[in-house]
């Protein structure tokens, strides 16, 4: 075989191999992956009789009468692939693009478990509150919640089943758009935790940080020496005073945020999350409190001393006629 003859097969066989590498690329290359930040406009019903479980439409919300003025019906920020939808879901929107919709049947044993007939338990009225002793009141008994189906005397038939158990759902989608900018990222983790997204911002602060200072080699058997001679004594290790930078996400503590029970319980664990999903190094929850009048009314209060302006205010305070020696003499005296 001549060289002009190798140089083209070997031409072919390099062309081959690039076709292979096309078929064998998986077609989830394309489109939305895992870890991808996304709104999503969802409605979820159950498939026996159409019951709307979950929506993000205000509209599907009011005719379905489970309006309600404190829920945001905004579609709904998430990642791909971090169990905060349905799996079969999750996996629906991998390869997917923004504006496409479509339906997933869940299963009830993928969604909110069977039916358990074993979890519905005759108790003790005692250990329900005087307040929930009625049929279709939520309790919580030894650390399980559940419903009340009857009561009577001292006894209650309470249903400790998810209220869903045993219903396959039906979950509309579709996607709405695709979330790049961090702060969108920040405030939508948290709409979701918390029904309602907080006003948050994100900023790069510079922080005093207390550092162990890491010794010279020279230095460091120098120290071990003296470790030595100082027998049972802790020898404390050097330390100084560094600025470093930390990314910080600052979240506005509104009244709603505060009183919001979710927030109440999980704030630390909520932040966490957020400051693993972001790489951000902390979160500061910032109050703000203001005066009626802020700082004009406390101008306007001195300015009523003489007047309108501070000409004013320094004429009255000449006009005073305080004698400090003979104050001095009296409170002596006293």
């Amino acid at each position: 075989m001549s060289d002009e003859q190798e140089a083209e097969a070997a031409e072919a066989a390099a062309d081959a191999d690039d076709v292979d590498a096309e078929e064998e690329t998986p077609e989830e290359s394309a489109g939305l992956q895992n870890g991808d930040f996304i709104k999503l406009a969802y409605t979820v019903r159950t498939v026996e009789d159409g019951t709307v479980v979950d929506t993000t439409d205000k509209e599907i919300a009011e005719e379905e009468g489970i309006d309600d003025d404190n829920y945001d019906f905004s579609p709904r920020t998430i990642i791909i692939g971090e169990g905060h939808i349905f799996q079969a879901v999750d996996e629906a929107l991998v390869g997917a693009s923004v504006g496409e919709s479509g339906t997933v049947e869940i299963p009830a044993v993928e969604a909110f478990g069977e039916y358990d007939p074993d979890q519905v338990r005759t108790v003790s009225a005692d250990k329900i509150g005087e307040d929930d002793r009625y049929p279709g009141a939520q309790v919580t008994i030894d650390g399980e919640q559940g419903h009340i189906e009857t009561i009577i005397g001292g006894r209650a038939r309470v249903n400790f089943n998810h209220p869903l158990a045993g219903e396959d759902l039906e979950y509309d989608y579709e996607i709405v758009d695709v979330v790049d900018d961090r702060e969108a990222q920040a405030s939508g983790l948290l709409g979701m935790y918390l029904q309602s997204a907080p006003n948050v911002w994100i900023q790069t602060d510079e922080v005093e940080e207390e550092t162990i200072v890491e010794p010279d080699e020279d230095d460091a058997d120098d120290d071990a020496d003296a470790a030595d001679d100082e027998d049972d004594e802790d020898v404390e290790p050097e330390t100084e005073i560094e600025i470093v930078e930390k990314e910080t996400l600052y979240i506005e503590a509104t009244p709603q945020l505060t009183m919001n029970q979710q927030w109440m319980f999980s704030k630390q664990q909520i932040a966490q999350d957020v400051m693993s999903k972001l790489d951000l190094d902390r979160v500061i929850v910032q109050e703000t409190i203001e005066g009626p009048g802020g700082m004009g009314g406390m101008m306007g209060g001195l300015g009523g001393l003489g007047g309108a302006g501070g000409e004013d205010i320094e004429a009255a305070l000449d006009d005073v006629d305080l004698d400090t020696d003979e104050l001095a003499q009296e409170l002596t005296e006293e």
